[in-house]
């Protein structure tokens, strides 16, 4: 079983793709990494409460839920936009049109609730 805090550096590694892809203009990545990053933190919390590996499943809700946290409203919110906005760059129907959505000022919005939604996951780890 991967511990929790194997799951906190993945996720932190990831966090540190998606600013790499973000600087190269990689946005639909950018996206893709953010939601990896949290979904990595998120199993590492589950794995803590649980002891046992999470499920092979992607959506953030599902482990916010298991894992008994109540998110702050913009954080929720968060959640559930990156959501929706992540499944696209997973299976994306029209490489064009993702990269007609997916522009800089949103992404860039991604980037920086990615970063303050896994600070406020890694105070919910130390408090465990």
């Amino acid at each position: 079983m991967k511990s929790p805090d194997e799951w906190f550096k993945q996720s932190d590694y990831d966090l540190e793709t998606a600013k790499a892809m973000f600087k190269a203009g990689r946005y639909i990545y950018t996206v893709f990494m953010c939601h990896l990053s949290i979904e990595k933190a998120l199993k590492g919390l589950y794995t803590e409460k649980y002891q046992e590996n999470p499920p092979k499943i992607h959506n953030l809700n599902y482990f916010c839920e298991k894992n008994g946290l109540k998110l702050p409203g913009n954080l929720q919110n968060f959640i559930d936009n990156l959501n929706n906005l992540s499944v696209p760059t997973r299976y994306p129907d029209e490489l064009e049109k993702l990269l007609r959505d997916y522009k800089k000022d949103l992404t860039e919005g991604v980037y920086n609730q990615t970063k303050e939604l896994l600070l406020w996951l890694k105070q919910k780890k130390s408090q465990k």
